[in-house]
């Protein structure tokens, strides 16, 4: 399966569904991800927020893109979906993860809007939560149990976030996780919207890719 996790700033796609992609790449699927801008508005350290990500891509063995936008005004116009959807098509994306709508950051909001649009006839499209995320209720949970270290690992590769200006608490990111997993009846789980989520009941080969696979081989992940 093709997986394209679609982020505004560098540490979203990592922060939404960090442990999800590690469990994808464990199971085999090829992860792809494309983040819009580069964050520089945001505060920077000695490595650039660039460097940052593609360390932590490196960390969840993704194919990284860049949207090239400028931070702060990722556009809602034609040439937003235009881009998406080239990625889109070259990665054969099965699967997409993207923001959540109603969030208080405009980036996140015009990368979600644009997300449903061009994955307008893709059969699963998930959306992922985030620290500006409001009314977020989630009713797909992926068991990550197993994944964590992963996903911190990753979180840790944006030094200037996490462990220089500390925007970002790891040990908030594991109660939120056990949280979810409480909520789900797991231990650790990462929660999702569901916008599209097609899921093939027939009996399938063992190689095949149906969505049934998805969620037997990540865990269970239904709830």
């Amino acid at each position: 399966m093709n997986i394209l996790a679609i982020g505004a700033h560098p540490d979203d796609v990592e922060l939404g569904c960090g442990a999800t992609l590690a469990a994808h790449t464990a199971r085999g699927d090829n992860v792809a991800m494309l983040i819009m801008t580069t964050g520089e508005q945001g505060p920077q350290a000695g490595c650039s927020r660039i460097r940052e990500q593609e360390y932590a891509a490196e960390v969840l063995e993704a194919r990284l893109f860049w949207g090239n936008f400028r931070d702060g005004a990722v556009p809602e116009e034609r040439e937003t979906v235009e881009l998406i959807d080239a990625v889109m098509g070259e990665v054969e994306a099965d699967l997409i993860y993207t923001h959540s709508t109603d969030d208080s950051h405009q980036d996140h909001r015009v990368t979600a809007r644009m997300s449903l649009s061009a994955g307008r006839r893709t059969p699963r499209l998930l959306t992922y939560e985030a620290p500006t995320s409001r009314a977020f209720v989630p009713s797909l949970f992926v068991n990550v149990e197993g994944f964590m270290d992963k996903k911190l690992a990753a979180l840790r590769a944006h030094h200037s976030q996490v462990l220089k200006n500390r925007l970002v608490d790891l040990e908030a990111i594991e109660a939120q996780a056990r949280y979810r997993g409480f909520q789900s009846r797991m231990r650790c789980a990462e929660a999702f919207g569901v916008e599209r989520f097609a899921w093939d009941l027939f009996p399938a080969p063992p190689q095949a890719d149906g969505a049934d696979r998805l969620l037997a081989a990540i865990g269970g992940g239904l709830a």
